[in-house]
């Protein structure tokens, strides 16, 4: 039969150290010590003058607490719902909303700490995209990006959430060193994911030339030309994709063999825009004598900025305006 003092040892080998759920949940120890000492969140046994041991319902509460931030509650919120046991009915990319309690105040620092992404002003879809990316809570971010294309379309999806987010992480790479570059891995393949997943490429019901979209030589930042090839496939326009670097010969075959009615070529850095790949793309014509086609030829990308005009191109200045321009060049 089990005694009062076996029963207190096995719950305290079930218990773990701050730093022990620090490491589960993916932020700092300071993190968590300061959740303590601003919300109350802290290990329900502790005694004065001992470690703190987490027993498994303590980390629960704090698990609930993670959840909710990356849902984009501010911390405050989040830890009074966690508190309360509410946590599992909050919905995903809420706010602070109104009647909140009375230990509520000013939002502190992103969770997670010194892993915190600069994210500035931006939506709570955001915020909370970037704060399950920081913790490499693959689940979560994926649900976050499909709620975002689901609630607010495309477009603002991209501007608002995605690209704050993918932006932060790249500061914050560089800042950082190599530390962030998992960070910058897991949520560029599931941004990625998340347009593939509303990309397909269907007949038009109306013939129509496709749209050619392709990244520069050397370019391969290709997630934008991908977040075209979603809005396109969105609006009927049929598309050719062909991803990050691709080769000037293969740029031209391509338009030379598909014909297509507008080729979109993206540039992230200035090294990888080319001024006369774009002349030669431009100029790239197809079809029989006397019946001879050129393209229309968008420059898309910050790399760009500089260069000059180029004859028989346009440069969009957001998914938005390159999104208009190319339905309108393909579906005349």
């Amino acid at each position: 039969m089990e005694t009062s003092s076996d029963l207190s040892t096995s719950l305290a080998e079930a218990s773990i150290t701050t730093g022990g759920v620090a490491r589960r949940l993916g932020v700092s120890p300071t993190t968590v010590r300061s959740w303590e000492r601003r919300y109350g969140i802290g290990p329900t046994g502790h005694e004065a003058g001992r470690h703190r041991r987490w027993s498994p319902g303590d980390v629960a509460v704090l698990e609930a607490m993670c959840r909710l931030t990356a849902r984009g509650v501010p911390p405050a919120e989040a830890a009074r719902l966690a508190l309360e046991g509410f946590a599992p009915a909050a919905p995903e990319g809420t706010g602070s909303g109104s009647g909140t309690g009375a230990g509520t105040g000013p939002e502190p620092r992103e969770s997670g700490g010194s892993r915190a992404l600069p994210l500035g002003t931006v939506r709570p879809e955001c915020r909370g995209l970037g704060r399950a990316a920081v913790r490499l809570d693959a689940p979560s971010v994926e649900r976050m990006l499909d709620r975002a294309v689901e609630d607010l379309g495309l477009v603002t999806a991209w501007d608002e959430v995605m690209m704050p987010a993918l932006r932060a992480v790249g500061r914050k790479w560089l800042a950082e060193g190599e530390r962030y570059v998992e960070v910058e891995h897991l949520l560029s393949w599931h941004v990625s994911g998340a347009l593939r997943r509303i990309t397909r490429c269907t007949d038009p019901a109306v013939p129509t030339a496709p749209v050619l979209l392709a990244c520069m030589p050397g370019e391969l930042h290709s997630l934008p030309v991908e977040a075209v090839a979603a809005g396109l496939a969105g609006r009927g326009v049929p598309f050719r994709m062909f991803g990050p670097a691709v080769p000037a010969d293969a740029l031209t075959e391509a338009v030379r063999r598909i014909g297509p009615s507008a080729v979109l070529v993206w540039s992230q850095s200035r090294g990888t825009a080319d001024v006369r790949l774009a002349q030669l793309a431009a100029a790239t014509a197809w079809g029989p004598r006397g019946a001879r086609a050129r393209p229309a030829v968008l420059l898309a990308g910050p790399g760009w900025a500089g260069t000059g005009r180029i004859a028989g191109t346009v440069r969009p200045r957001t998914l938005a305006d390159g999104l208009a321009v190319l339905s309108s060049l393909a579906l005349s």
